[in-house]
C-alpha cells in the first residue's frame, strides 16, 4: 500500500474510533462535523467568541476586513484599538488563533487524550547545537504534551552527546544519525527532506501527529492539545505587528518562494511545524521539491526552508495558528499582549554555534 494509503487508512481508523467519544461535549448541532479537527476548532471558536465582541474582531479598519464570503490581507495579528492590544481570535479564513485564555486545559486535553495519540517531535541537533539538547527535553518534560504518548526524533551527527534525559511515562527518544555539514544553510535546507523521509519509512506506523521544532530552544510554559489540528503554524514573534508588505519573503521572482509585495497574511517561523502526519508529510513533500528546484538554478532562499514554509502556507492555509506564546525571542521582552510565554528560542552567540556565519 502506498504512504497516502496507509496513512489515509490510519487515519481514517482514528476519526471513526473518536466520533463517540468527542461529539458528546457538544450540543447536537454540531454533531455534523464529524472531523475530529473541526469538532475540536468549532469548540475553540466558541470559546473565543464568548471572550471577546464578535463585532469588534471582524469591523473594517485600516489593518483588516473581513466580509461574509472572503476576507481580505490581515496585515497584523493584534487589534491595537485597544489599550492592551488584544490579538484578533481567527484568521479570516476562521482558523483559531490559539493564546492564553482561549481554550480549557483540562477540557481539551480530556478529550483528545480519550483518542490514544501519539506525538512524534523530531528535532535537529548538529554540530555545536548538541549543546541546546539537554536544556530542551529537560524543559519539555516538564512542559509538553505531560501526559500523553510522545516521541522524540533527534537528528545528530554526534550520537554521543546526546543527553540522558530521564523521561516520562510514554515519552521515548529515538537518535537518528545523519551527516555533518559546513554551512547551518545546510542543515536548515536539509530538514524538510529528512522530516518527509521520517514520516515515509517510520512515523506512518507509529504517530497520529507530528511536531518538528528548533533545538536551540526551552518550553518555559504549558504546551499541550490546544496545539493539535490538521497544519499548524505558528506566528513569528518578530512580525507579528509588522504589516505584510515588511516580511522577510523571498521577493526574487526566479525563487520557488518567492512571495510579491501584493501579497500575504502571516509571518510563520520556520521553528514550528505541526499537524497530522498526512499533512505535515505533504508540506515538507512540496517544500522539498521547490527547494530542489531552487538548488538546480543555484538559488537558496532568503530564510531557507522557512521561506518555502511561508510560501507553502500562503495557498494552503493552515487549519491552527499559534500565538507567539508558542513561538517567542528570550532576547525579546514580554509586551503587555503577551500573557505567557510558552516556548522560546534561548540566547546565544551565533558565530560560536554555527560552522560557518
Amino acid at each position: 500500500m502506498s504512504l497516502g494509503g496507509k496513512m489515509a487508512t490510519k487515519i481514517s481508523y482514528i476519526n471513526n474510533r473518536e466520533n463517540c467519544n468527542t461529539t458528546r461535549f457538544l450540543p447536537n448541532s454540531a454533531i455534523r462535523f464529524r472531523d475530529r479537527h473541526l469538532l475540536i476548532d468549532f469548540m475553540l471558536l466558541l470559546r473565543l467568541i464568548s471572550m471577546m465582541k464578535v463585532e469588534r474582531a471582524v469591523r473594517e479598519s485600516d489593518h483588516q476586513t473581513i466580509t461574509a464570503f472572503g476576507f481580505a490581507l490581515p496585515a497584523i495579528v493584534c487589534d491595537f484599538s485597544s489599550s492592551e492590544g488584544n490579538f484578533l481570535p481567527m484568521a479570516p479564513w476562521v482558523a483559531p488563533i490559539v493564546r492564553e485564555g482561549t481554550f480549557d486545559p483540562t477540557l481539551i486535553d480530556a478529550i483528545y487524550k480519550k483518542q490514544n495519540i501519539t506525538i512524534a517531535t523530531t528535532v535537529f541537533a548538529l554540530g555545536k547545537y548538541t549543546q541546546f539538547l539537554k536544556n530542551f527535553l529537560e524543559s519539555a518534560e516538564q512542559n509538553y504534551f505531560v501526559g500523553f504518548r510522545v516521541h522524540y526524533y533527534v537528528f545528530t551527527d554526534l550520537p554521543e552527546l546526546v543527553p540522558a534525559v530521564k523521561l516520562g511515562e510514554d515519552h521515548h527518544l529515538t537518535v537518528l544519525t545523519v551527516a555533518s555539514s559546513n554551512r547551518w544553510q545546510e542543515i536548515s535546507l536539509r530538514r524538510m527532506e529528512r522530516l518527509e523521509k521520517l514520516i515515509e519509512s517510520q512515523l506512518v506506523n507509529e504517530a497520529d501527529y507530528v511536531f518538528s521544532l528548533d533545538v536551540d530552544t526551552k518550553f518555559y510554559g504549558r504546551w499541550g492539545a490546544e496545539s493539535l489540528g490538521r497544519l499548524v503554524g505558528a506566528i513569528h514573534p518578530w512580525y507579528y505587528k509588522t504589516h505584510h508588505d515588511w516580511f522577510p519573503y523571498e521577493r526574487r521572482p526566479e525563487s520557488q518562494a518567492y512571495i510579491p509585495y501584493s501579497e500575504g497574511d502571516y509571518y510563520y517561523g520556520g521553528a514550528v511545524i505541526g499537524g497530522l502526519l498526512k499533512d505535515v508529510y505533504q508540506l515538507a513533500k512540496t517544500c522539498k521539491e521547490r527547494l530542489d528546484i531552487d538548488a538546480a538554478k543555484s538559488i537558496e532562499a532568503a530564510w531557507q526552508e522557512e521561506s518555502h514554509l511561508n510560501k507553502y502556507f500562503l495557498y494552503n492555509k493552515p487549519s491552527k495558528l499559534l500565538s507567539p506564546e508558542y513561538l517567542w525571542d528570550d532576547i525579546k521582552s514580554k509586551p503587555q499582549e503577551i500573557k505567557i510565554i510558552r516556548f522560546s528560542h534561548v540566547n546565544k552567540n551565533y558565530y560560536e554555534v554555527r560552522p560557518n556565519p
